[in-house]
């Protein structure tokens, strides 16, 4: 490697240490595991361009002979496995979409089995095939965050955009392995699409661990947000529906609809006064948030009312699970700062109505007064959950509703309240 192709390395190498630097500062703020995988994502797209680009060997030439072999030829399909495996969780894929889930788990799984076998080969093929499988793993990550964005992830797009400028850069980082002679101007141009890579894909990253700490709120913590502008408007949900039912006729995937009544909130605002009331409309809000997963919007559709939309579900039988720990999860005490000054313990009267949105199409107002009227009918009912029997016709208590068989499996794919 010349000097100035060891210069250009060496400057995308720094901007990948510089985004990982500053996540792990970031972590040591706010730690979580979502802040340690993006630490860990950040270092392990380092160490793969420091392998593949040839600037290891410059550093540290122990690193030269059969060990810079063998780490080029595991590299790729190492990296691509565990990155799948993060994406996996950032994507909530196994709440979200069965087929994204069981295949990103697949192939981290593969994949570094695959750079393993690749030492199998005769040397002269161990790093084509290595690139071979490290570039169908990252097709197929994109085609996948692909998929989400059709399912209307906000945030797959710039993943997405990473993902796409990942491609040039590990076929390109692999022909620099296999010393296949490029110009400087091609080297400037793939250290750019590593470094924008690193730096788009830690961006989506970041901004979904954000929302996830927004939405982390414990038990009517005082926030500084006004309940209004925290949570979607009652219009700004109705287009986000009405942009989902779009989606889902192209996708035909069943969905649900969740809302949350809120009642006798006299009661609690002479308790607690309207700043409790308030606060509780937060801890509402940042409850239901965290059953239904950070990928489904949660709106304030007016005063007293709630309004989730869970755009992809596995099956009818899984709205069982959601329905009663969204009830169960809003029934529980929650401490708010009463008009004195005091912490006071309320528990708010709710109800949750539950429509299964199926394949076929169905108008938003319709959607949003069947939900309003089984949150209402929920309020009589002993779990306080209700969604509409497809057998009988009646609204009844979801755990009775006839929604087909029971799957034990899936009932750790609703998210726990910590």
């Amino acid at each position: 490697m010349g000097a100035q192709e060891l210069v250009v390395w060496s400057m995308a190498l720094g901007a990948i240490a510089a985004v990982a630097l500053a996540r792990m500062a970031d972590m040591f703020m706010r730690p979580s595991m979502a802040q340690t995988q993006g630490v860990a994502f950040h270092g392990t797209v380092f160490l793969l361009v420091l392998i593949l680009s040839g600037v290891g060997t410059e550093m540290w030439p122990l690193l030269d002979g059969l060990r810079l072999h063998y780490a080029q030829v595991l590299a790729g399909p190492v990296c691509v496995g565990l990155s799948n495996f993060w994406i996996r969780g950032w994507l909530d894929a196994a709440q979200r979409d069965r087929i994204t889930s069981w295949v990103l788990r697949l192939a981290a799984l593969l994949l570094p089995l695959v750079g393993l076998a690749c030492l199998a080969l005769p040397p002269s093929q161990q790093v084509p095939a290595a690139a071979a499988a490290s570039l169908v793993g990252s097709i197929l990550t994109l085609w996948l965050i692909v998929r989400a964005w059709l399912m209307g992830d906000r945030l797959a797009p710039v993943m997405a955009a990473g993902c796409l400028l990942t491609l040039p850069a590990i076929a390109g980082m692999h022909a620099i392995a296999m010393k296949v002679p490029m110009g400087l101007a091609m080297h400037v141009a793939l250290a750019l699409c590593a470094a924008a890579s690193n730096g788009l894909t830690g961006l989506a990253l970041w901004h979904r661990d954000r929302h996830q700490r927004d939405t982390r709120q414990e038990d009517g913590a005082v926030s500084q947000f006004d309940p209004v502008t925290k949570l979607y408007s009652g219009a700004s949900l109705v287009k986000k529906m009405v942009k989902a039912q779009r989606r889902r006729r192209r996708t035909r995937r069943d969905g649900a609809v969740l809302a949350i009544m809120v009642f006798d909130i006299e009661r609690i605002a002479a308790q607690a006064g309207t700043a409790g009331v308030n606060e509780m409309f937060i801890c509402i809000a940042g409850r239901t948030q965290q059953q239904v997963g950070v990928v489904n919007p949660v709106g304030r559709y007016y005063d007293r009312c709630f309004v989730s939309l869970v755009e992809t579900i596995h099956s009818p039988a899984w709205l069982r699970t959601l329905g009663l720990r969204v009830a169960s999860s809003l029934r529980r005490p929650m401490e708010v700062m009463s008009a004195t000054g005091e912490r006071v313990e309320i528990r708010a009267d709710i109800g949750v109505g539950v429509v299964h949105l199926s394949s076929g199409p169905a108008a938003v107002e319709d959607i949003l007064h069947d939900a309003q009227r089984m949150a209402e009918a929920a309020r009589g009912m002993r779990s306080r959950a209700a969604i509409l029997d497809s057998s009988t016709g009646e609204v009844v208590p979801v755990e009775q509703a006839n929604l087909g068989p029971r799957r034990r499996s899936q009932a750790h794919l609703v998210p726990h309240v910590h």
